[in-house]
């Protein structure tokens, strides 16, 4: 959180007025406006957030909870505060009626660059709500949610306000970010010297190794949970967007995000593996590896044999084929098995 010096400092960076000044600061020192409680579909409860260092109260366990754990985690957000004090907002009513009514956002957040009001719905609940109030709620061309009186209200403070749909949610960050919630709220210094080491050692041996792979080269010296620990410091990454740690096959780890992006770029590997993109893995499959035809003769724990048209015979490691399979450059087709049964001789 920021101190008193901390936060005028923000202010004066941002070129805020005093009246904004004010409006965020009243924000800052008064407690939720009200307190929450669940529905029949929707479960509500309080999140012990280490960055504000009090409870925050969440409605819904689908929706609010979800941004919670992405405010808890995004490291331009400086504070957030659940059921923020009341604002006013005038609109029409589909009747024509003029309606001012008092409303209290989901909550108020400050971020490095801006401050505002964010309300955070389900897309069901958002469709209804805009046959009702079409003058509150609408879609823009690029089909994001606004609410037209909450950002008339927020720009004459210089301010924000954002409807936040479930649609936006992206869920595996939100799969990761619960399962290594405890390791987030936990220093990572009781990891020994030596464990921390080996393990950042074989990331830099091998960029893009598999989680599995790094958990069983280092058992000897470093714990599952101590790798996750690295993960959740930041000591050793893995793209939390990409793939869910809890299946830690299908996670690839690097020794820090500048080397995952460099990996990626030179292998052309996007970040997250290619969906749809099906190959048989099995003896006797012919693939495709940059253009010349191979075919797989044995399938390991470690290693795939390939067998290759002119009989030269080849061992690919596991984290190696599956990085071409995602950079498209290994595939399998019925041309390719084809062209190989034509000119192969086993």
């Amino acid at each position: 959180m920021l101190n008193d010096d901390k936060f005028l400092t923000w202010c004066k960076r941002l070129g805020l007025g005093d009246t904004t000044c004010e409006t965020v600061s009243k924000v800052r020192s008064r407690g939720p406006t009200r307190r929450v409680g669940g529905g029949r579909s929707n479960v509500s409860g309080r999140y012990p957030s280490r960055k504000m260092g009090v409870t925050i109260q969440f409605e819904s366990h689908r929706v609010e909870l979800a941004f919670i754990y992405q405010l808890e985690h995004d490291s331009s957000v400086l504070e957030y505060y659940d059921q923020p004090p009341s604002i006013p907002l005038a609109y029409d009513a589909s009747n024509g009626r003029r309606l001012s009514v008092l409303h209290t956002p989901d909550f108020f957040v400050i971020r490095k660059d801006a401050a505002g009001w964010e309300e955070c719905k389900t897309e069901e609940d958002l469709g209804k709500l805009a046959e009702k109030s079409p003058n509150r709620y609408q879609r823009d061309n690029a089909s994001h949610w606004r609410c037209a009186p909450g950002e008339s209200h927020a720009n004459q403070f210089g301010l924000y306000y954002h409807v936040r749909s479930d649609a936006s949610i992206n869920w595996t960050i939100q799969q990761n970010l619960q399962f290594l919630d405890d390791y987030l709220r936990v220093d990572s210094t009781s990891i020994s010297p030596r464990s921390r080491e080996e393990v950042i050692v074989e990331t830099v041996r091998q960029p893009g190794l598999r989680l599995s792979e790094l958990i069983q080269r280092t058992k000897d010296v470093a714990s599952r949970d101590a790798i996750h620990f690295m993960i959740a410091a930041g000591e050793i990454f893995a793209d939390l967007s990409a793939a869910v740690v809890s299946r830690p096959a299908e996670v690839t780890v690097f020794a820090n995000a500048e080397v995952a992006a460099a990996f990626h770029h030179i292998s052309g590997a996007p970040t997250a593996a290619t969906p749809g993109r099906q190959i048989n893995i099995e003896p006797g499959e012919a693939v495709s590896w940059d253009g010349t035809v191979w075919r797989i003769v044995n399938v390991g724990d470690q290693f795939i044999s390939l067998l290759g048209e002119n009989g030269g015979l080849t061992e690919l490691p596991c984290e190696t084929l599956d990085r071409l399979i995602a950079a498209g450059r290994l595939d399998s087709s019925a041309r390719g098995a084809l062209a190989y049964s034509e000119r192969a001789r086993f």
